[in-house]
């Protein structure tokens, strides 16, 4: 029985997040956690033709974002969630006549929220998908972590946005954004909330046409791709 309906895994895919195996895989999640960290930031720094591993790292960071947009809003439309632990893989995949680096996962790896574990689940994406793979890609170069938890907070913005705008996910859009602001939901990662400093407490509708990065992503310096609309340096 498919855990996912056609609708969820075309929004999984406008995300270059693809449930199907990838031809040829070029490295996993598990890869980059571990014994292979080195070989895989080479990878997308070739593939990215990215100048330097500082802008690799924000490039896949970007990436890997929009994996975790998607874990939040499964969360939030549906109660799931993806439970793969580390075996989540990366191929190159063509976007807009562009070489990249595409998500693949399993379906089966999804699963169904329990509203007693909320909060943990929220938790645990940041930590074990965003804090520990930010820091181990931080092991590599001198990228800013601010820049890495922002290109993962960008795309939920426009998520919760269009979430908070719907009445059917009102109410878990609510919850879920409220627990991002949670400082309790950032213990062991932070001392308080990155993502309520991001937002400066202002709901969604108020960050949409305005500045809200702090630092650059580097988007501008990947040959193929353009300075960000919101960029924070001045032209």
């Amino acid at each position: 029985m498919s855990m996912l309906t056609k609708e969820q895994i075309h929004q999984l895919n406008m995300y270059s997040v693809r449930l199907e195996e990838p031809s040829i895989p070029l490295f996993s999640i598990d890869d980059l956690m571990h014994h292979k960290t080195h070989e895989c930031m080479v990878a997308i720094e070739t593939i990215s033709k990215s100048p330097n591993r500082v802008v690799a790292a924000s490039y896949f960071m970007r990436r890997w974002g929009m994996f975790i947009s998607m874990q939040f809003y499964l969360l939030t439309s549906s109660n799931l969630i993806w439970d793969g632990q580390n075996r989540a893989v990366f191929a190159v995949v063509e976007e807009y006549g562009l070489k990249t680096i595409g998500i693949f996962v399993k379906e089966e790896d999804f699963r169904e929220v329990r509203p007693d574990e909320r909060k943990a689940v929220i938790h645990t994406i940041l930590k074990n998908q965003c804090h520990d793979v930010i820091m181990k890609i931080r092991q590599t170069c001198s990228v800013s972590p601010l820049t890495l938890w922002e290109n993962i907070f960008g795309y939920l913005i426009w998520h919760y946005h269009v979430f908070l705008s719907t009445p059917l996910n009102t109410q878990n859009a609510y919850k879920d954004w409220e627990a991002l602001c949670c400082d309790e939901v950032w213990k062991g990662i932070s001392s308080s909330s990155r993502f309520q400093l991001y937002t400066g407490g202002k709901e969604p509708s108020q960050l949409l046409n305005g500045p809200v990065r702090k630092s650059c992503c580097f988007s501008k310096d990947v040959p193929g791709l353009m300075k960000c609309t919101f960029c924070p340096l001045s032209d």
